[in-house]
């Protein structure tokens, strides 16, 4: 029996102890905040023992592992805590705001002989294992483009909802590095790492904030494929659009929205392409995934991350979004948001 302890109290939070109590071999035993008040609500939602102390909640003998739902620009400092306190920590995305801050968690887990593992739990699904089955095996022939397109909504309320939201130091940007970060990690996990990349970002709908609304990049890929990134808080729609994934080549494409193949076709049909047309074939007008609604996720999908990692405990291997997989799209991030403060200028990443 894996024993958690959660560190924030907010929306998020709830996405983990659901996830928590659904697992077997998993049990929610803390939850620490700042605001008492808050941690009083949670434990008493969620059947755990609240913490206002920090240092009480990370040397408690009753918690095993950390997972941590604090503003992004401020999860190196609790996770170095709780490293040092011989927890293992799973890290609500992104691990962090610059590549140089993930760099110094995963040297402050390595030397404590922790695990550090990430949450992006589109890797999870079984449509995204099959779209990387389909890569490494060929099928697309030479692939031409990769591309993901994020058009979400956010009303001007959810920035107000937290002085956090919308600030470089703590968000580290915006609709790129907030909302779009889930699919960007995906793109990298089923086509490899970007070598370039040019961007343009900009503020349309909103008020107030610090950080992009829309946010456009050209990429290319270290195996020579090109592609595009557009994400964006600023695209309203009633239920939210799905956010896609485009791979198209001289034998194939495919477009995955959210976890369900909106196009799934090959110049060589195999047998089992009408079967994962019908399994994981998108149904019409399907709502895309917290598009227009933060809240509107399904837990299990943090479910699968979760196993994911105590199954690597249980076998002394690594999680699949261990601190260097989590890393790669920061480092992308970081070279987009560089490209756009310089102009368009080419960025390595």
């Amino acid at each position: 029996m894996y024993r958690f302890g959660i560190v924030g109290a907010g929306m998020i939070a709830d996405f983990h102890a659901q996830a928590i109590h659904a697992i077997p071999n998993a049990e929610l035993t803390g939850i620490y905040s700042r605001s008492i008040d808050k941690a009083n609500g949670f434990s008493k939602k969620h059947s755990c023992t609240p913490y206002d102390d920090y240092m009480s909640f990370i040397t408690s003998p009753e918690i095993d592992i950390i997972t941590i739902c604090t503003p992004s620009g401020f999860h190196l400092e609790p996770i170095s805590a709780a490293a040092k306190a011989r927890k293992h920590i799973i890290c609500e995305k992104p691990l962090e705001v610059t590549a140089e801050r993930v760099d110094e968690m995963i040297a402050v887990c390595a030397q404590n002989k922790v695990m550090l593992a990430g949450i992006f739990p589109r890797r999870f699904n079984a449509s995204s294992q099959l779209l990387k089955q389909a890569i490494n095996a060929g099928r697309f022939g030479n692939i031409a483009m990769a591309d993901a397109y994020i058009k979400w909504w956010r009303t001007q309320e959810y920035y107000e909802s937290g002085a956090w939201r919308g600030t470089w130091q703590l968000d580290g940007g915006g609709a790129l590095m907030n909302q779009s970060i889930h699919t960007i990690d995906l793109l990298l996990y089923v086509m490899g790492d970007v070598k370039s990349v040019r961007a343009e970002t900009r503020l349309v709908a909103h008020d107030g904030i610090e950080v992009e609304d829309v946010g456009i990049a050209m990429l290319e890929f270290k195996n020579g494929a090109l592609g595009v990134i557009q994400g964006s808080t600023a695209c309203w729609s009633k239920s939210g659009h799905p956010a896609e994934i485009q791979i198209t080549g001289s034998k194939g494409s495919v477009f995955m929205s959210d976890d369900k193949f909106r196009v799934w076709e090959f110049a060589e049909e195999s047998e089992e392409d009408k079967e994962i047309r019908c399994k994981y074939g998108l149904s019409e007008n399907e709502a895309g995934a917290g598009a227009a609604d933060p809240s509107a996720i399904d837990f299990v999908w943090h479910q699968r991350n979760f196993e994911d990692v105590l199954n690597a405990l249980d076998n002394g291997t690594k999680p699949l979004v261990d601190g260097f997989e989590g890393r790669r799209s920061i480092a992308l991030l970081n070279a987009i948001y560089r490209s756009a403060k310089n102009g368009g200028e080419k960025e390595l990443v």
